[in-house]
């Protein structure tokens, strides 16, 4: 047991030393561009959902298709206050729209620390509401993705409303300094990609630490048999509403940081595709491993940036026969792939395999 927690601590300080130190002197030197340390920043922030989603799901067995929304809420909450930071007057998609004052609810957000609070706050106290009136109800499985799933959709509709003063279609954008700090600049790109860094890593030994906890346990045992856990006395419902709430914050805290490396935020960013696709990312690294929902949200949107460049308008159609092969080959992701290849390989179990997965695919 000890040389294999030995392993575990080596591999995390040597993916960590790369990730938070490699890169940006690599970047320092040349060697990777201010384009890719963007576009790395974004991913280590969809890989803070990740671990969320894999708390909920791969740990606790909780189907949510909602992730993306308080991914949003976190995300607009920053945008909110970028609009706002050295711009003299309104934001210009309020003057478009024949605005003449600041709406009452966006005045919190000209401050820095409230637009963060606010931003956690309303996607927490919303995760709560969800969960502790959902899960008090004694809803799961298909009832409440189904619930999730109602919820995004009818935010995504509220935020899409011109009238809501929330940009609309074309979402806010435009952003140019935060903090005063240039958002353009070459440092600051590469400090909020390292800023992105140690929040994740944070995240990862914070979730790692509360899944090998007695708290972990219970969590795998609601996954395994709610029934027989509530027969013992336990409060399923506190334990569920408590990694639901802690998920959200992950996916708004994913969100806030996203937002300054991309420069935009759009009602699409937290409707229920996106959120079917964050399930994704965890399904292809592996549920039950936070380090394989980091390496599903990293490696699904590789391939995306590849796949759209390559493929144009084909990304739906490869997500769903990725999730397939998921599924039929291997169901416990990369990271009970990667696991399995010292073990011996049985080629007529892979070829059925295989055979089944043609047959799927076909009807792409």
């Amino acid at each position: 047991m000890k040389s294999k927690i030995n392993k575990h601590s080596l591999a995390v300080l040597v993916v960590s030393a790369i990730v938070l130190v490699g890169v940006p002197v690599a970047n320092i030197l040349g060697l990777v561009s201010d384009v890719s340390i963007n576009l790395w920043g974004r991913y280590l922030a969809f890989a803070i959902v990740a671990i969320g989603i894999d708390l909920v799901w791969g740990y606790t067995g909780i189907l949510s298709l909602c992730q993306a929304l308080f991914f949003g809420i976190g995300g607009y909450a920053i945008a909110m206050h970028m609009s706002l930071d050295g711009a003299n007057g309104l934001p210009g998609f309020m003057s478009w729209n024949g605005a003449e004052e600041l709406p009452w609810f966006w005045e919190p957000f000209q401050s820095f620390p409230l637009a963060l609070i606010l931003g956690l706050l309303v996607a927490g106290v919303l995760a709560f509401l969800l969960a502790f009136f959902a899960f008090r109800s004694r809803l799961k499985g298909v009832y409440f993705a189904i619930i999730t799933q109602a919820l995004a959709f009818a935010a995504y509709l509220v935020f899409l409303r011109n009238e809501t003063m929330l940009g609309g279609t074309n979402g806010l954008t435009g952003f140019k300094t935060l903090l005063g700090f240039d958002l353009t600049s070459s440092e600051v790109k590469l400090g909020l990609y390292v800023l992105t860094g140690l929040v994740l890593l944070a995240t990862y030994l914070l979730s790692r630490k509360l899944v090998n906890s007695k708290l972990g346990k219970v969590l795998i045992a609601i996954r395994d048999s709610e029934h027989r856990l509530r027969y013992t006395g336990y409060s399923v419902t506190a334990f569920k509403v408590f990694i639901f709430v802690a998920a959200g914050l992950f996916a708004a805290i994913g969100g806030m940081l996203y937002v300054p490396q991309t420069g935009i935020i759009t009602p699409g960013r937290m409707d229920v595709q996106a959120s079917i696709e964050m399930l994704v990312w965890v399904a292809v690294g592996g549920r039950g491993s936070l380090a394989g929902a980091i390496l599903g949200a990293l490696g699904v949107n590789l391939l995306y940036s590849y796949a759209t460049s390559a493929f144009p308008g084909s990304w739906l159609y490869i997500l769903g026969i990725l999730f397939i092969a998921v599924v039929l080959l291997f169901p416990k992701g990369l990271i009970g792939l990667l696991g399995s290849i010292p073990t011996s390989f049985r080629k007529e179990e892979w070829s059925g395999k295989v055979t089944e997965l043609a047959k799927y695919t076909k009807l792409f």
